[in-house]
């Protein structure tokens, strides 16, 4: 199923792992970064609704 690349192939297949690795990363560090806001927010609303 693979096409032939000739003499690039290395090249072009190692762009598609950097671009499939760098892609998995940003999502990755959006997730945990969304924990973190998400849990800070929750930590704040708590505070609110004890101080009133």
């Amino acid at each position: 199923m693979m096409p032939d690349l000739g003499k690039y192939a290395d090249a072009v297949l190692s762009a598609y792992a950097a671009s499939i690795v760098l892609l998995v990363a940003i999502v990755v560090l959006t997730l945990v970064r969304g924990r973190k806001v998400r849990a800070e927010m929750a930590k704040i609303e708590g505070k609110v609704r004890k101080d009133g």
